[in-house]
């Protein structure tokens, strides 16, 4: 590994404590990005020759608070020129630049992080702002890189970047009034982000890659960071041992053309037994915290189910079925009831599967899914009803965006005739 990609593992472990840290003591994302940016150069300037020092996050910090200070001096002068001259500076002539007490604001680390993604993660963002941000300031992602992995083009993401920055600034950081009540009032918006950034990776929605493992990879990392913070919280660890759980399954969910997988054809032996074991302990912890019953502990669960089941035939499908009716209670939206037809279709039959498959027909939010029709598709088949399953796989491949996938879903439907 270059120097380089020292520099570029290292950031990315620490670009978020460093950007949170500036944050809280600026209440200036823009500044604050600007700032550790500098410290990132620095570090690119000086480690290939110096040596990465024995606390990488501890020098860039330093050196991101030198910056700062130096900023701010820099303005202090600028305001006293700009008064002895007569002019205003910014609209802001009668205020006296204060320099904040950076040696005093640094053993907050941790609460820095999660303060920097409930930022992220605003209210005010829409979710494609969401996603980008995080990635940017809690990933140490360049926009080049964010836009590679959900397929925009580049400007796009600085759009979004730039947009969000605004309306942030617009509606005013808070960062001070966060307190921990409302700090975990929001987290379930952190979570979601991180999810959606996994789900991703794991399906990509568009392009000639079915997966993005790298996405997942920043997934996990992201939600260990969150149950490194908040360690007694359920939800997270769930969150955590789900995607642990299904990311097991990444070296098999494609062939070596890069083909899509099913579940039933995997060979199991080239499943990631280590993030299997950390799925499961992660899922023990939120069930010792109490969150057996929660969303993302009801998805661990059969996520957990599947990586243990010695092969398909085995599976408990009865089992996994029970989680999706409580699933589907805690949270009854249309995916998860699709997700609970395919359960109940391998627990009770095809014919019981079909049955509530044609009861989410008219949901508008599956119009346009292209898994609706090839669930029904596949049930179809095991019915022998095999002109109206090709007819549904082909209306599948119609919507997916998926390269990859479009090509399995008509592979499905040539089977069919």
């Amino acid at each position: 590994m270059g120097s380089d990609d020292i520099v570029a593992r290292i950031w990315r472990e620490q670009s978020s404590r460093v950007v949170g840290a500036l944050l809280r003591m600026t209440h200036d994302l823009d500044l604050a990005e600007d700032l550790a940016a500098d410290a990132l150069v620095a570090a690119l300037e000086q480690w290939p020759d110096a040596g990465v020092p024995d606390n990488p996050g501890a020098w860039l910090m330093s050196v991101a608070k030198r910056r700062a200070v130096d900023h701010f001096r820099r303005a202090d002068r600028f305001q006293q020129l700009a008064a002895q001259i007569g002019r205003t500076t910014l609209g802001r002539d009668s205020e006296e630049t204060v320099v904040p007490d950076f040696d005093a604001a640094v053993d907050h680390i941790e609460d820095d992080v999660l303060r920097l993604m409930l930022v992220t993660c605003h209210p005010a963002l829409t979710t494609e702002s969401q996603i980008a941000l995080t990635l940017r300031l809690l990933g140490g992602l360049t926009t080049k890189e964010i836009g590679r992995a959900f397929l925009v083009p580049e400007p796009t993401v600085v759009r979004r970047i730039t947009r969000a920055k605004r309306t942030l600034a617009e509606a005013g950081i808070e960062l001070d009034s966060l307190d921990r009540t409302e700090q975990m009032r929001r987290l379930p918006a952190v979570l979601q982000v991180i999810y959606l950034i996994f789900t991703e990776g794991y399906s990509a929605t568009a392009g000639d890659d079915w997966m993005r493992p790298a996405l997942c990879d920043e997934a996990i990392r992201l939600a260990g960071l969150v149950v490194g913070i908040v360690p007694r919280e359920p939800e997270p660890q769930a969150l955590l041992a789900l995607m642990y759980l299904q990311a097991s399954r990444l070296p098999a969910r494609t062939d070596p053309g890069g083909a899509p997988v099913l579940l039933a054809d995997q060979d199991r032996s080239r499943w990631n037994q280590l993030a299997i074991r950390r799925g499961s302990d992660a899922l023990d912890a939120c069930r010792r915290a109490g969150g057996a019953h929660g969303v993302y502990a009801l998805q661990a669960a059969i996520a957990a189910e599947h990586a243990t089941a010695p092969s398909a035939e085995a599976t408990d499908w009865t089992k996994i079925a029970g989680f999706y009716d409580e699933l589907a209670l805690a949270t009854p939206s249309p995916v998860v009831r699709l997700n609970r037809a395919v359960a109940h279709g391998m627990a009770d039959g095809p014919a019981a599967g079909l049955r509530l498959v044609d009861e989410l027909a008219g949901e508008p939010a599956l119009r346009e899914y292209h898994l609706l029709p090839s669930v029904r598709g596949d049930l179809l088949a095991k019915l022998g009803r095999r002109e109206e399953a090709r007819a549904e796989f082909e209306r599948a491949a119609g919507l997916a965006r998926n390269a990859r996938e479009r090509a399995f879903l008509l592979e499905r439907a040539a089977a069919a005739e």
